[in-house]
Formats: C-alpha cells, sequence, structure tokens
C-alpha cells in the first residue's frame, strides 16, 4: 500500500482548535443543558466570556446549595441525639 506524504506542513491544530480545548466547550455544554436546562443552541450562541461566566456561577451556586444542605443535615443530626 502506498502512503502519501501530507502537503501540509503543520500540525493539525495550528488551523483549528486542540482536542483539549474542544472537550472543555463540550463540558461546558453539557453542564448548561444538564444543571441549568439550557438548550445546545443557548449555550453554543453565548459568547465565550459570557457562556464560562454562566458556567462559574453556576459551579458556585451548586456549591453554594451543597454547603447549606450539608450544614441542614449536621443541624438535624445534632438535634436528633
Amino acid at each position: 500500500m502506498l502512503r502519501l506524504k501530507s502537503i501540509y506542513p503543520f500540525q493539525p491544530t495550528f488551523f483549528g482548535l486542540t482536542d483539549e480545548y474542544t472537550e472543555n466547550v463540550y463540558e461546558q455544554f453539557f453542564i448548561l443543558k444538564y444543571h441549568g436546562g439550557w438548550s445546545f443552541i443557548e449555550a453554543y450562541s453565548l459568547p465565550i466570556k459570557l457562556r464560562e461566566w454562566f458556567v462559574n456561577r453556576l459551579a458556585k451556586q451548586l456549591k453554594d446549595e451543597k454547603e447549606y444542605m450539608d450544614s441542614e443535615m449536621r443541624r438535624a443530626k445534632s438535634k436528633s441525639k
């Protein structure tokens, strides 16, 4: 089998995004869709900085809610003793 040498001397990522960056963007879409109820098109259409802000704000909200629930569970356990 004859293998042709690529006529492009640059790495494939030269003209595009790295796999790691693309994976990160898809993770953001998933988070907004799964936890925020956004549609794919809504998340995709957001400017990058605004999308990142929403993802970070959602992460903060979920963390705050978890901390509140944990404190309430500890409080409930201490009352039941």
